[in-house]
């Protein structure tokens, strides 16, 4: 579409547009029922999410992945820490630094939210057949920004070779 051009609904890709709402809200519609014994919502399913994939991550790098306020990421994170599924340390070359981490008991809540993911979309791999995982990767990072993307791609490659050796 040309710049300062108003765009028309027939050119919206509503299919795409639709299915993606739909397909997020039954990604995430498994865990929210888990939460949902804890009081807790999709932030916080977020945060123990990335702690736990990131074991001493800096509170500022979790607010820059998440993309919220620093006051959003207070309150979700004082309850997960209040009710011992993370715990904050300061760091050892700069005590004002706080570092998150998963308690077992957080890492096996963010594991079993985890899993229910996981098996919805092996599920939905089984139906595409081969090569589904690697198209899916392929349109998921297409669909970060252009500037994000390889930090998104570093991040994910940091926290997997972290867990291997965990």
């Amino acid at each position: 579409m040309a710049a300062g051009a108003q765009p028309r609904e027939a050119d919206a890709a509503w299919d795409i547009i639709e299915l993606l709402f739909f397909a997020y809200r039954d990604f995430v519609g498994d865990p929210d029922a888990v939460l949902l014994k804890y009081a807790f919502g999709r932030a916080h399913h977020r945060v123990l999410h990335f702690v736990n994939r990131n074991p001493g991550m800096k509170v500022a790098d979790l607010l820059d992945i998440l993309n919220i306020t620093k006051q959003s990421l207070g309150r979700v994170l004082k309850q997960l820490v209040d009710q011992g599924f993370i715990v904050q340390k300061e760091g050892a070359q700069d005590r004002r630094q706080r570092l998150l981490y998963a308690t077992a008991k957080g890492e096996a809540l963010s594991l079993k939210l985890a899993h229910l993911q996981t098996e919805r979309i092996n599920r939905a791999f089984g139906e595409l057949g081969p090569g589904a995982h690697e198209a899916a990767r392929r349109f998921l990072t297409a669909m970060i920004d252009s500037d994000n993307r390889e930090g998104v791609l570093r991040q994910i490659a940091r926290a997997d070779r972290a867990k291997t050796r965990g």
